[in-house]
């Protein structure tokens, strides 16, 4: 198997596959309501919908340093502030991060093999995830993704 084939089954396990720890990420998010995904627990920083707003946004940052962008912070912020509720725009974040990842997989497909212990094109810099290889890039956005997934989890059942 491939580093694509194997990234790519990785990633897909944890967002609608059967991960071995528990839900996965879409089903997590399909089963939270509009009003649990705006409400901030007591004692909390962020609410699900700032949290989905952050995961959309590292995968969107993702995917641009894949592509040789720069790194940098994702366009809105590493923590955009998702506004005042509207169900519409719940949707647009729940189907806009879907659309996200499956775009980054089409990327992850296609990369050339060659290329994925390459660094990518910035220096080291921790805080940012920036000086890793192509693969450790790809596998830190996964390890991301079922960290803030279990956070969602639990805020749902608190809110929910």
């Amino acid at each position: 198997m491939s580093t694509s084939q194997q990234l790519n089954a990785s990633l897909q396990s944890i967002l609608s596959g059967d991960p071995w720890y528990g839900p996965n990420t879409y089903d997590i998010i399909d089963n939270i309501s509009f009003d649990a995904a705006y409400e901030t627990p007591p004692g909390s920083v962020h609410n699900i919908a700032g949290i989905v707003l952050h995961m959309l946004g590292w995968t969107l940052e993702t995917t641009a340093r894949m592509q040789g962008q720069t790194a940098g912070e994702p366009a809105g912020g590493d923590w955009a502030d998702p506004g005042l509720p509207d169900e519409q725009k719940w949707q647009h974040l729940v189907n806009s991060f879907k659309l996200a990842n499956l775009t980054l997989s089409g990327i992850i497909e296609d990369f050339p093999e060659d290329k994925w212990n390459a660094p990518t094109n910035d220096k080291r810099n921790r805080k940012l995830g920036t000086g890793v290889s192509y693969r450790a890039l790809v596998e830190g956005l996964i390890q991301h993704h079922v960290y803030h997934s279990g956070q969602l989890a639990l805020l749902n059942r608190i809110v929910g």
